[in-house]
């Protein structure tokens, strides 16, 4: 068969790179794909939110299964246009993936679910959401209620900033139409984790639980972006966590979702913050995480194919256990300078021909120029991928890679998975 990932980052690589290896795959397109992915399958110019463009390729190549990889795909509409085709497809209709493009839908959701999550209130005017976090001593997450790439969530630990990051919102409209409306959560403590879980819209079947660090800078300074590194299996995460995350956070959502219509076939991320009280869901999207897919992926020893077709068909239910390479992986994300701010792109790439062994790279902000070769196109510009007999060796692996790759303004987080070693 022939299979389609939709969207042109690191974790579409990941997926085409994984979808690749499946004896059911006999070719693989990408769009619209960046400077990696088409070494190993065929980029196609369209944009991951062009419904027609994709539905009518899908149809006249008769692609078999149609995979959803950015949340510009899922908020266009393109699962329902593929369903509607007749096409099968990985990943949820644009009504079930507003818990990723709505902060205030997926609040409504964990709300009618009994969702274990952090004291919110929803605001589209700035002065009562000013009081509202100033009752709470400023100490708030601020949230842009739609999609902002990863970046539209402010933290903040005193009154000063979190006035400044409503009125940001709200008053400034520097987040666009993102920010009109938005959510004002109370801030949680502890170690924020990652859980995945594959579902046909009925049963839920968590992946390997993963941790991403989100902040630019080392020691978790600096802005948020859309993810600078990750490694799994995080350290203290057993089994009986990741199924309890599923039971009281994932199933729920699924549930949820169905009785208001909105079936849910796909992949669904919770993002969980691990409070002395319990876990507590952060945020939803509704597709694999970036740079989580790089790591996770990695590990996965099961056909990524047959699991994502049970999904799309509504057969997961009896789907035999997941396999997994027992090696922790770690993923270092190497960025343009000034990323998650401005930053400039076109630089050329060099230090890929020479890796160490072991190391692997997934493209994201990367094309092919004509004069230039491999050049630079984004903010997070590659990942590089290690595995290692403990989390300290996929680590050296992953920074080996990293600190060989050189473009101006390079740079990367050496801390990545840190905690663990």
């Amino acid at each position: 068969m022939k299979v389609l990932v939709v969207g042109s980052g690191a974790r579409e690589h990941a997926l085409a790179w994984k979808c690749m290896q499946s004896p059911l795959v006999e070719r693989v397109y990408i769009a619209p794909g960046n400077g990696g992915t088409g070494g190993m399958g065929r980029n196609m110019p369209i944009q991951a939110d062009d419904v027609v463009g994709l539905v009518k390729f899908a149809r006249n190549e008769k692609i078999g299964l149609v995979v959803l990889g950015s949340d510009a795909s899922v908020a266009a509409g393109v699962g329902d246009a593929c369903r509607d085709a007749g096409i099968e497809v990985f990943g949820p209709g644009r009504a079930a993936g507003r818990i990723e493009s709505s902060k205030a839908f997926a609040k409504e959701v964990m709300s009618r679910a009994g969702i274990p999550t952090a004291a919110f209130e929803v605001f589209t005017d700035a002065e009562p959401a000013q009081r509202w976090a100033r009752e709470r001593g400023g100490r708030v997450a601020v949230k842009a209620d739609g999609l902002a790439l990863g970046k539209g969530v402010l933290i903040c630990h005193d009154i000063d900033a979190a006035e400044q990051a409503i009125a940001a919102m709200l008053v400034e409209k520097r987040f666009g139409s993102s920010g009109r409306t938005i959510v004002v959560e109370e801030l949680l403590d502890g170690p924020e984790l990652s859980v995945f879980g594959m579902t046909d819209g009925t049963s839920v079947v968590p992946l390997a639980p993963a941790r991403d660090f989100k902040r630019a800078r080392e020691g978790d300074e600096g802005a948020n972006t859309g993810g600078m590194g990750a490694y799994t299996p995080p350290a203290g995460v057993s089994q009986e966590l990741v199924e309890d995350v599923t039971r009281t956070i994932l199933e729920p959502a699924v549930k949820t979702l169905a009785e208001l219509g909105h079936e849910y076939r796909g992949v669904l991320y919770a993002g969980v913050m691990l409070t002395s009280e319990g876990p507590r869901c952060l945020e939803f999207n509704a597709r694999f995480g970036d740079p989580e897919a790089q790591v996770i992926l990695v590990r996965l020893r099961s056909d990524l194919v047959e699991l994502m077709l049970r999904c799309a068909r509504g057969e997961l239910a009896g789907s035999p256990p997941l396999e997994w390479d027992p090696r922790p992986a770690v993923g270092i994300v190497v960025a343009s300078g000034g990323y998650p701010d401005a930053y400039e792109t076109g630089f050329p790439i060099a230090g890929l021909t020479a890796l160490p062994p072991g190391v692997m790279v997934f493209h994201a902000g990367t094309r092919f120029s004509q004069h230039d070769g491999l050049v630079t196109s984004g903010g997070r510009v590659l990942t590089c991928v290690g595995l290692g007999n403990t989390v300290g060796d996929a680590r050296l692996v992953a920074l080996a890679g990293a600190v060989r790759v050189a473009f101006p303004g390079a740079y990367y987080r050496r801390d990545i998975a840190q905690e663990a070693v």
